[in-house]
């Protein structure tokens, strides 16, 4: 900081001189202190100066409203709102998010480095301040196809820029409690440059996760019960309360939160469409369920904005204080959190949900063109459980509403004369099958997916977490190879198939994962995907149909998977057969 700059912050802090900006006769939400008080907010060079009574060059009133420190989103990835970075800022600035922690592991599952750089890049190119963590499980298992992998030589070469925090959350937490050298190398690498770790280790308990937290991991956003919350915050984590498209676990944990552990708690989006954007908002929408189950206002602001800014080591925002970036957002009340106006370092870059910058890009061409697949057609689609007609015992991926957590169950599926799965839409048990797109390896992996929905067509999408294969489910092969077929000629995106036409799709021209258009096109592309997924697939209402199909590919999410490479049992870290042995 020069000596002239923080000399005229100083003399504005006196009042000594004009604030560069003040935002008069609000009520000030003081995070630090747990109190509100009516008073003016002074911005100079983009930093608060002082509350108070202060006169500045420009003053905005603000009677009427609440100043709450910008929201900070502490765990997300960008991607999973099928926009660029650019375009995430203007969606989500106006509803009061002013910094974002993203892990940018989708992309680089897709293509490596070139899709890190790419997202920093883009980045630079919105007022949402941006910053990244290196993602650490590229790919997340060994018992996938990715289409690249990130070791620690290469994790080295990103982890001192100065937009990253730390190293994305480490999956592998097998590998971490086995003592795998690689992830170790990793961790040490955080480490060395003082950079958090974060977590993510769904159901694991007692001595193991006190090994995995003793590793250096200090966060986790998969916490689904208030015994697991607990447990990890006695033992030292951070726990991000997580309220997504697909997961919704803050309303479930809510009850377990308290005066004496909320300030280990943050908000989380993790995955968040634009659909979910539009119809809910961002994390002014996590503060109102917090509210509105009975958490306190100054409570529910601390978890997020101060929380996530503290176990971040980002000790310049987060609070409305002198010598804070100006990350303001004037609110109408504490109940909706309807933002007004959002400044960024004294900025204001949004008002009456507009966003006010102009919206640049940057090139594509880079992470484009990544969806090939070899030797596909629909005979790689059969599932063969016998040699004969028969009623069989499966394995299937058994789905609940709102959660991306499946069941290892068994159900009843009857056979073709050939001995080969068959469709029956009163049983509710579809075919999934997730096609290698990378490498022309020619995986196919196949398994039955129960409480879905689909009665007559096949959905294809090129976002299935977190290799970001080709993921379809249907009723019949033909419409499934077809849906496939679609969306490798589209390069990447969804594909919806009724009838064996194409209803809907959503092209994904950035690495088969985001869009390049702007989110209100997008949204209601999406809008209109989800209504032809209830109405004429008829998925069930309960399930979010794209972004549920998503996480059916994630082997490290219990109990049961598909990958390209087959049907995966998360808790026993095997393959198994589909049909149950006899």
């Amino acid at each position: 900081m020069e000596k002239e700059y923080l000399l005229k912050n100083i003399q504005a802090s006196k009042g000594a001189e004009p604030a560069d900006v003040v935002i008069k006769n609000c009520q000030v939400v003081n995070v630090l202190s747990s109190e509100i008080k009516k008073g003016d907010i002074a911005v100079t060079n983009g930093i608060i100066t002082g509350v108070g009574e202060y006169s500045g060059k420009t003053e905005i009133d603000g009677t009427g409203l609440y100043a709450i420190p910008g929201l900070i989103e502490s765990h997300i990835h960008i991607e999973s709102s099928f926009v660029t970075p650019e375009e995430f800022g203007r969606m989500i600035v106006p509803f009061g998010t002013t910094t974002v922690i993203a892990d940018p592991h989708e992309i680089t599952n897709v293509c490596g480095i070139t899709g890190f750089l790419y997202m920093l890049e883009a980045a630079k190119n919105t007022a949402l301040d941006i910053k990244y963590m290196v993602p650490s499980c590229v790919p997340a298992t060994s018992f996938e196809t990715s289409g690249a992998t990130l070791g620690s030589a290469e994790i080295e070469k990103l982890i001192e820029c100065p937009d990253v925090l730390g190293l994305g959350e480490f999956m592998n937490y097998v590998g971490v409690l086995n003592g795998d050298d690689e992830v170790l190398r990793k961790i040490l690498l955080a480490k060395a440059h003082g950079k958090i770790i974060d977590g993510h280790a769904p159901g694991v308990t007692g001595k193991d996760r006190q090994a995995y937290i003793c590793s250096g991991v200090k966060t986790d956003h998969e916490c689904s019960t208030i015994q697991e919350m607990k447990e990890s915050i006695q033992n030292g984590m951070y726990v991000e309360l997580r309220n997504g498209s697909a997961c919704h676990d803050l309303e479930n944990l809510i009850p377990g939160i308290t005066k004496e552990n909320s300030r280990r708690l943050l908000l989380c989006s993790d995955d968040r469409q634009p659909v979910t954007f539009k119809t809910c908002g961002d994390l002014n929408s996590h503060l109102q369920l917090c509210v509105e189950k009975g958490i306190d206002p100054i409570t529910a602001v601390q978890m997020g904005s101060l929380n996530a800014a503290e176990c971040y080591h980002l000790y310049d925002r987060g609070a409305i204080a002198p010598g804070y970036r100006a990350d303001i957002v004037l609110v109408g009340d504490l109940k909706s959190f309807e933002a007004k106006k959002v400044f960024i370092q004294g900025e204001l870059v949004a008002e009456n949900g507009a966003y006010l910058k102009d919206v640049k890009r940057v090139p594509i061409s880079a992470v484009s063109g990544s969806v090939t697949v070899k030797d596909f057609s629909k005979d790689r689609l059969k599932i063969r459980l016998s040699d004969r007609k028969e009623t069989c015992t499966v394995h299937v991926i058994e789905l609940s509403p709102r959660s991306i957590v499946t069941k290892n169950a068994l159900a009843e599926v009857d056979t073709a004369e050939d001995g080969t799965f068959t469709f029956d839409g009163t049983r509710d048990i579809a075919k999934i099958a997730v096609i290698e797109r990378h490498h022309k390896t020619g995986n196919v992996g196949l398994a039955l997916l129960k409480n879905y929905g689909i009665k007559d067509g096949a959905i294809a999408i090129t976002i299935a977490h977190d290799s970001h294969n080709i993921i379809c489910v249907g009723t019949d092969d033909t419409q499934m190879e077809t849906a496939v077929n679609e969306l490798v000629r589209q390069n990447g995106g969804i594909v919806l198939v009724h009838q064996n036409q194409v209803i809907e799709r959503l092209e994904l021209p950035v690495a088969g994962l985001m869009s390049d258009k702007d989110w209100r096109w997008v949204e209601e592309k999406l809008a209109r995907i989800n209504s032809s997924a209830f109405e004429v697939l008829g998925i069930h209402r309960n399930i979010e149909p794209i972004s549920t199909l998503c996480f059916m590919a994630l082997p490290v999410i219990p109990e049961l998977k598909v990958t390209d490479k087959g049907l995966f049992d998360v808790n026993e870290f095997k393959f198994i057969g589909i049909r149950e042995p006899r």
